[in-house]
């Protein structure tokens, strides 16, 4: 038996790939989060004149960071769905791995 047909190893090697979409996804994650955080000054607004009585509109700022995060994350959708449906891929032939390995439960004791 060469050691990629022993299913210990198959399910090990399964795994890691797995491991390894999850963290392309984590770091698709971290950049638009980087990304984003890079934004906030350029989202501020400026004010060169300050008027009484006229006070800063809070929701403009998070309107603002919304529509930049939306056409940021649009960008990457692609990306991130190709990954996360490879990953639910993994994740069933992982399971489907684990049944057929996994020794047969006795329920009757």
């Amino acid at each position: 038996m060469t050691a990629f047909s022993d299913p210990a190893v198959r399910l090990y090697r399964m795994e890691e790939a797995r491991r390894q979409i999850q963290k392309q996804l984590e770091m698709i994650d971290r950049q638009i989060t980087r990304h984003m955080t890079a934004m906030i000054s350029q989202l501020k607004p400026k004010r060169t004149v300050f008027r009484r009585g006229d006070g800063l509109d809070p929701g403009g700022f998070l309107e603002r960071y919304r529509s930049h995060l939306a056409a940021i994350t649009a960008e990457r959708q692609p990306e991130i769905d190709a990954l996360s449906r490879k990953l639910a891929r993994q994740d069933r032939a992982i399971e489907a791995m684990r049944a057929r390995c996994s020794p047969p439960h006795d329920h009757a004791a």
